[in-house]
Parts: structure tokens; sequence; C-alpha cells
């Protein structure tokens, strides 16, 4: 097995997804080490439990209030970043975070009112962004309050702290929420290429099992009639169901690969089969003259050739069938003209069944049209093209 060119940080099992709870312990642990390193805030209020300023009583309860308030914190930030709580339940925990930096503050000192710094972080990471836009000034206003209570009326480096960071936060959580919305962009894009494939593939399975399926029936009744009276007829006939059976199996396999491209010569040379086997007079253009056609657009002509010469042996009841291929100008620049016309009974109830549904999205791909109506005693097929000028064929890019 071939080594992985990519460096161990550059693989999605070693990358850290932004916006997305952990997967496992080494995230979190991953995750909680970076939010830990904003907790270098509390290294004041620490300081001053740990200094002997206070009873024993105001320590303990400063004690108790500090943890509660990192529990709250922490738990309110890690848990944003995987599934959110409800809007009820932040509201609730920056109640607490709010209240407890605003007693602690009011009761311990100065050194505490560094705590609204998380205050104004958890707005920002948990609020939306208008809410918020008007919850960290107020943070930051209670702070003040808070430091005018013990004396210290001056504009200090916290305040500004206090704002920068919670706005810088917003930010992150736009960051944040954008990244979520392109996960689900991505998703949804996969989701819709699949289907895309799923419907290539039903139109394939379609195009190819109908008319291989067909000409199998036909050519079994040809030889179920034939087998007491003509036994070389009907041998013959078991052979060409042999053939078209091994053919289509081949056929289904390119088309599950993705790798079947049908040429409209060899289509051509398909309805003549499939259209003397079913007693049908076929009129049909020599080679095609396919210079300017591109390859994707050859391969949809050939789908609606095989579609249309499906139709007539299993629906028309026609006796003669008539193929034309032409190169035509229009206002829309030049052509490539595919037209099957039958003078049978039409396709039933006249409109687009699944065959038809497939070949105006095939055809639309590739830049064509289709037309399906009846004409005069019997049905007309049209699927156009866009052909590149003959100047052009063979030029370079």
């Amino acid at each position: 097995m071939a080594d992985d060119p990519r460096t161990a940080e550059d693989r999605p099992e070693a990358q850290i997804r932004i916006g997305q709870g952990p997967r496992n312990r080494r995230e979190l642990l991953i995750k909680v080490m970076w939010i830990g390193v904003w907790l270098v805030f509390l290294s004041s209020p620490i300081r001053d439990l740990t200094g002997g300023r206070h009873t024993t009583a105001a320590t303990a309860a400063g004690a108790v209030g500090l943890a509660v308030f990192v529990g709250a914190y922490l738990t309110l930030v890690l848990r944003g970043m995987g599934r959110p709580f409800s809007q009820r339940a932040v509201i609730g925990l920056l109640g607490v975070l709010a209240v407890l930096a605003t007693v602690l503050g009011l009761g311990l000192g100065l050194p505490w009112t560094g705590l609204f710094i998380y205050v104004s972080v958890a707005c920002g990471a948990t609020l939306p962004p208008r809410v918020a836009a008007c919850a960290i000034p107020c943070s930051a206003t209670v702070m003040y309050l808070v430091q005018a209570r013990w004396g210290d009326f001056a504009l200090d480096e916290g305040l500004v702290m206090v704002v920068l960071i919670g706005f810088a936060m917003i930010g992150v959580s736009q960051l944040i929420s954008t990244t979520r919305e392109l996960r689900k962009a991505r998703a949804t894009v996969a989701q819709l290429a699949a289907n895309e494939e799923r419907l290539r593939l039903a139109r394939d399975l379609h195009d190819l099992l109908g008319h291989s399926l067909s000409l199998i029936t036909l050519k079994s009744e040809l030889a179920g009639r034939m087998l007491p009276e003509h036994p070389e007829k009907a041998a013959q006939q078991v052979s060409d169901i042999e053939q078209v059976s091994r053919q289509a199996l081949v056929d289904v396999r390119e088309a599950v690969t993705g790798y079947r491209r049908p040429r409209l010569a060899v289509e051509l040379a398909g309805t003549q089969v499939a259209l003397t086997a079913a007693g049908v007079t076929a009129e049909l253009p020599a080679e095609p003259d396919l210079a300017g056609v591109p390859e994707e657009a050859e391969s949809a002509l050939a789908w609606a050739l095989r579609e249309a010469v499906t139709n007539v042996v299993r629906h028309s009841g026609a006796d003669r069938c008539a193929v034309r291929l032409t190169h035509r100008q229009t206002l829309d620049g030049p052509t490539f003209e595919l037209v099957v016309e039958d003078n049978g009974s039409g396709t039933g109830n006249g409109g687009f069944g699944n065959g038809l549904t497939g070949l105006t999205e095939r055809l639309e791909k590739a830049g064509g049209t289709l037309e399906a109506s009846r004409f005069r005693h019997g049905f007309r097929l049209v699927a156009r093209v866009p052909a590149a000028p003959a100047g052009d064929v063979g030029s370079g890019a």
C-alpha cells in the first residue's frame, strides 16, 4: 500500500472540526486545552483567594462561587461547539455567569471584576449577533459600576478588553456558523450529485434494457412461430437472441461503470436489425457525416435513435419507418438533426413517457432539443444538437 503523501496534520482524522463537538478523547482534550488557555484571567481572583485578605467564610464562598462560575462557563462554551443548548438554557447559564460575576465582584473586590471578560466572551459566542452586540456593552457597564463600588472610576484596559474580546467572539461565532452551513451545503451537493447519478443510471438502464429486451422478445416470438416448420430459421433467431443478450450484458456493465458512449453509426446498424426483425420497412441514411458534432451530442442522438426505434417496434404498429440525419443552419447556429418518422398509430396517449423524458434531459445537457408529436398518419421524433461550423472543425483551441 502506498504511503499517504499528506502530513499527519492534513489528514481528516487528525484535523479538529470547527464548530463541531469532539469525536474522541483526544479532540476533547485539545478543545479543553484551547479553552483553558483563556482561563489565565482567573489568576487575579485566585491570587486574591490565596492571599489571606478575606475571612474563612468569604474565602470558602469565593472558592465555591468561582468553581460554579468556571463550570457554567466551560459547559456553555464547550457545548456550544457541538450541540448547542436551547435558547432558554443559554440565557439561564448566561444569567448565572452575570450574577456570579456581579456578586463576587461586589463582595470580594476589584480582582474579581475580570470575570466579566468571560461573561462577554460567553455572550459573543452563544447569543445571536444583534443580541450579543447589546449584551457586551451591558457587561462592560456592569463591570464599570462594580469597579466604581470600590472607588475605581477610571476607564482602564479591563473595560476595553471586555468590549473587544466580546465583539471578537461574535466574529468567531459567525465563522463557526458559516463553517456549519458550508458543511451542510457540501453534504447537500453530494446528495444532489448522488441523485443525479442515480437518474443517469436509471436512464441508461431504461434505454439499454428497453431496446434489448424488446428485440429479444420479438425474436423469441419469431423463433416460436418458426420452430415447428422451419427449425433452421428458428435456430438463427435463437442465435440472434444470444448475441443481443451478450451485447446487452456488455452495455449494462459499461453503463454501470460510466464508460458507455454509444455511437450513431452503431445504433443505425442496430436499427436496421431491429426494424427488419419486426417486419418494418426501414429507410436509413448512409454513414452519417458527424463533422462538427461533439461526442456528447452524438451520444445523445444515439440514445434518441435507440429510444425512437424501440417505440416504433413496441408501440406504433407501423410497417414503415424512415430515419434522416441532416446538417441545418438555424437562427441559433448550425445544428445536426435526427428525424424518425413512422406510419403507425403513435405511442398511445401522446404524452412523454419515461423514455422520452429521459431523452429530453440528455439532449438538454448536450445543448439540444427534442420534439415528439403525431405527424400525418404516423408519429415523428425530431432531435437536434448544436454542431460547430464547418470552418471550426478540427481547429485548435
